[in-house]
């Protein structure tokens, strides 16, 4: 019997954070990974996880901003390991500032990145998932493509842009008959390294909004998320009642955004002002996929697990149906 194929998967954003924890998960199912980011060394540190897991990465220096470097990152993926079947759109930056104090060159910046990042992955992912008719994109999304907040408008601009932009594609392949799936996942805050190189103008430190999430949790729902045609899967209940208190009262969200949302990003620390931060390079090291907010961050979803499980659930429930109506005719 022949060795069993691995699957092939491409990860932007693979260096640190969320896509450095998807990284692993794929990798312990020993998946041959393509390894997109900018940081070298945070690149050559998810290489050793994943060969550490038991498979098999290519390193691939690449800015997603730059489309012509994507479609080469993806070319060079399919030469050396063969056909992608999975590709996850992760990539981003930011900048915490209040919007009339950012500068024009900021702000594009952050839709080159978080925006035409994911445009860029996934017209280099669709040119070879098209003619095989196969694949899976995942874009990691957020909360925040729904229910925007102070302070970040120029992510929370990419994030709704990746939402519309996601939608457009998906009626396209349907129109077309293409089997190719495309997936958004809508995370919570998460415990990243971000909030340490985020460029800031805040007065303290930057913090993801509580409650927080580890981000294997993520990981976690990624990887299930790449292997079920599921339309979109949001993590945490706190994420979700974003998206749900923006649809149905969206101007008493704008008001408790208001109200919360400058002191909820920020911890009682001062902010080093002479720190780097990562909007037009990458900060030096290999950071890994957690932040400074281990303590506080959960490391388990319960809602998310019962909606990444919810067939189990219904199947259950119908089975306990079914009992009930038997049990009434005898």
């Amino acid at each position: 019997m022949g060795r069993h194929k691995p699957e092939i998967v491409v990860v932007t954003g693979a260096s640190a954070g969320v896509g450095r924890a998807v990284v692993r998960q794929f990798a312990r199912r020993g998946a041959w990974v393509g390894l997109v980011a900018r940081g070298i060394d945070g690149l050559e540190g998810a290489k050793r996880d994943v060969e550490a897991l038991g498979g098999k990465a290519l390193v691939l220096p690449c800015d997603v901003a730059d489309a012509r470097a994507v479609e080469e990152a993806a070319d060079k993926v399919e030469r050396e390991f063969g056909p992608i079947d999975i590709w996850v759109n992760d990539a981003m930056t930011s900048v915490f500032s209040p919007f009339m104090e950012m500068e024009p060159g900021e702000f594009e910046r952050v839709i080159e990145v978080t925006l035409l990042g994911y445009v860029h992955g996934t017209r280099a992912a669709l040119r070879h998932m098209i003619p095989r008719n196969r694949g899976h994109i995942v874009q990691v999304s957020s909360a925040l493509g729904f229910r925007s907040i102070p302070l970040q408008s120029a992510y929370c601009t990419a994030k709704h842009g990746i939402l519309g932009f996601t939608e457009s594609i998906r009626t396209e392949l349907l129109h077309d008959g293409v089997d190719v799936t495309l997936t958004m996942v809508h995370l919570p805050a998460v415990d990243t390294p971000q909030f340490g190189w985020v460029k800031t103008r805040l007065p303290r430190r930057a913090q993801p909004v509580p409650p927080i999430f580890d981000p294997d949790v993520i990981a976690r729902a990624i990887y299930r998320a790449a292997h079920m045609r599921r339309r979109d899967v949001t993590v945490g209940f706190s994420a979700l009642k974003a998206i749900f208190g923006d649809k149905f009262a969206p101007r008493f969200a704008d008001h408790v955004a208001a109200r919360t949302g400058w002191d909820g990003q920020m911890t009682d620390q001062p902010d080093p002002k002479d720190r780097p931060f990562n909007l037009w390079n990458p900060v030096p090291g290999d950071h890994g996929a957690r932040g400074s907010f281990g303590q506080r961050a959960k490391k388990h979803s319960p809602l998310t697990w019962l909606n990444l499980n919810r067939h189990w659930l219904l199947g259950g429930l119908a089975l306990l149906g079914a009992g009930g109506l038997a049990a009434r005719r005898i």
